[in-house]
């Protein structure tokens, strides 16, 4: 019913590279990194050998298996929009190894984590995933789904997590209620699907013409090409609207809901490169105090008990992970020229 993920082999790009790579195990105190020195395109990323993360008192060292590649890894690497800057760096990054989606076995604790020992098999969300051993706090990691491998565990914490927060803590949904999705074939896309489905919702999705089928099989009970129509014109109202994809004017929006319906934003691409998409959820925000229909945003807060919820939902076979592509750590480039373009069905995994 649902589509499961696949590897795929990948031709490979040429790679700055700086350490003889034919060994994946560490040097003493060293290990193989995907790292940037600057912002800009795919082009700035090299692989090298760096430093061993140093480990904090109540933080995870995992020994990394596989890394999820986000939207957001891709915003990092570009420093768009201008405004990430202030927290990440102004000129450069602060942190020069991206990913943030992680699972992996753990290699060390802290001495106040309680929750893991040396050995467990967890995911979550870390810092500087694209490399052989990450740290990560411990209240951001659960134990892995025992029904997944790694490569899938680790393309589900950032993006399943802002699913499930989009449609339960902020869109509030129903079981019954008629759900539109749009931007349904992507990371956050894909999970929303299954979990309103999982929760009792009719779910439309909208995608383009070559992901109907993947959007077919995460389980919608409806899909929109959206090269052929216009959500917003059709006869159908929805009770709640994940935009997922960042482009939908507030007005259509407010077409396609019923009268007292949500429409949760999610993303934000096409905002320009200062704020984003930031604009248009301020907006959403104002005009949601005059009118019965509720509009609004949400930044997703990261908790391990909603991996832990994530977790029982995919061992009950209620959410799988949707890997288009697997990469190797030296091809992280490539990965992020294939998310870049628009062509990614469901996650890309990379595998270390």
């Amino acid at each position: 019913m649902r589509s499961k993920g696949h590897a795929a082999e990948v031709a490979a790009e040429d790679v700055e590279v700086d350490v003889d790579t034919s060994s994946s195990r560490t040097a003493a105190g060293t290990m193989r990194a995907i790292v940037q020195d600057t912002y800009g395109s795919a082009d700035v990323l090299r692989l090298a050998r760096i430093p061993m993360p140093e480990l904090a008192d109540g933080e995870v060292l995992l020994q990394v298996h596989a890394a999820g590649l986000d939207r957001g890894a891709w915003h990092l690497m570009m420093g768009r929009p201008y405004l990430l800057r202030l927290a990440f760096g102004l000129r450069r990054p602060k942190t020069p190894v991206l990913g943030r989606e992680v699972a992996g076995t753990v290699a060390a604790v802290g001495s106040t984590v309680t929750r893991f020992c040396v050995g467990d098999e967890v995911f979550g969300i870390g810092q500087g995933s694209f490399a052989e051993y990450a740290v990560a706090r411990e209240d951001k990691l659960a134990r892995k789904p025992a029904n997944t491998t790694f490569e899938q565990a680790a393309v589900v914490p950032v993006s399943a997590m802002t699913a499930l927060q989009a449609l339960c803590n902020v869109g509030r949904v129903q079981a019954g209620q008629h759900v539109l999705i749009i931007g349904a074939s992507g990371g956050v896309g894909s999970y929303a699907v299954q979990l309103a489905k999982a929760f009792g919702a009719e779910v439309t999705g909208l995608c383009g013409t070559a992901k109907l089928d993947l959007v077919r099989g995460l389980g919608a009970d409806h899909v929109i090409d959206y090269t052929r129509s216009d959500f917003a014109e059709g006869a159908r109202r929805y009770d709640l609207i994940l935009d997922i994809a960042g482009n939908s004017g507030l007005s259509r929006l407010r077409r396609a809901l019923t009268p007292t319906g949500t429409a949760v934003l999610v993303g934000g691409e096409d905002g320009g490169n200062l704020t984003g998409g930031m604009n248009r959820q301020l907006r959403a925000l104002g005009w949601s105090r005059f009118m019965r229909q509720r509009l609004t945003m949400m930044i997703c807060k990261e908790r391990s008990s909603e991996l832990d919820r994530l977790t029982e939902l995919i061992e009950e076979g209620l959410v799988t992970p949707s890997i288009d592509r697997t990469y190797p750590l030296d091809q992280v480039p490539a990965a992020m020229r294939r998310l870049e373009a628009g062509n990614v069905r469901g996650k890309l995994a990379i595998t270390i």
